[in-house]
């Protein structure tokens, strides 16, 4: 697994597209978080970083897949998927060193935007006027959710050749995790505790409940148990494949 997180993480950083990936992010966020007039930070109220937060899922919605799109899709395109199976390495151990690889080049793309806690820190009135604690709870609640759309850009990337159609398939798979469940719940089929129960299915829920500097073991388990679940999926499509 060591050497396939090693290769994968080398991959990204010896071409343009690591570099390009972060800095689309820090782009991205640092238009909605500073110089667009309806979202600045400078022009709200409060000490805080919730336009940060706010923003950075469905900046990720399309950032993540565009990361993950080539990490099976190109190897079955290329053929060195079937290369990779001859070597004395587990297909677990290639699929988690990838999902790692590609975790550590997200973590890299928020790593910058700690820069945005300390500036809103300093312009706080009082100086430190910032709820620290809900700040690491938003922090740590969007690496997961970036977490959970790199497991679901992974499965959506060992179902096709192409790169485009795992892109466009993590995107929708994204979308509808994060988003459907919440507006599935407001159907009139749903009512009493049913709606609820609809929403916590949802990774929305339970980002938002994090965002507010809770960190609840429910949501630490949901958000584990969702990576697993697409991690196995993906682990199933690649057997499928691989077997066929």
């Amino acid at each position: 697994m060591k050497s396939i997180f090693f290769k994968e993480i080398h991959s990204f950083f010896s071409s343009i597209m690591g570099y390009l990936s972060i800095a689309i992010f820090l782009v991205v966020i640092g238009l909605f978080s500073w110089v667009f007039t309806d979202t600045s930070i400078l022009d709200g109220r409060y000490a805080n970083l919730d336009q940060l937060f706010s923003m950075a899922p469905f900046v990720f919605m399309f950032l993540i897949p565009a990361i993950t799109m080539r990490t099976f899709a190109e190897e079955k395109q290329n053929g060195t998927l079937e290369f990779l199976y001859t070597k004395p390495i587990s297909e677990w151990h290639i699929i988690l060193g990838k999902y790692f690889a590609c975790l550590v080049l997200v973590f890299f793309s928020l790593l910058p935007t700690v820069l945005y806690y300390y500036t809103v820190h300093q312009l706080g009135s009082p100086v430190g006027n910032i709820d620290s604690g809900a700040t690491l709870g938003s922090y740590i609640g969007l690496f997961f959710l970036a977490a959970v759309f790199t497991a679901i850009g992974f499965f959506a990337s060992s179902l096709s050749t192409n790169q485009i159609v795992s892109f466009i398939m993590a995107v929708f798979f994204c979308f509808f995790m994060y988003l459907a469940f919440q507006y599935l719940s407001k159907l009139p089929i749903f009512f009493g505790k049913t709606d609820s129960i609809v929403r916590e299915i949802g990774v929305n829920n339970h980002y938002l409940s994090m965002s507010k500097g809770k960190i609840d073991t429910r949501d630490m388990v949901y958000f584990l148990s969702v990576i697993g679940f697409f991690i196995y999926l993906t682990h199933v499509s690649l057997s499928k494949r691989k077997w066929a």
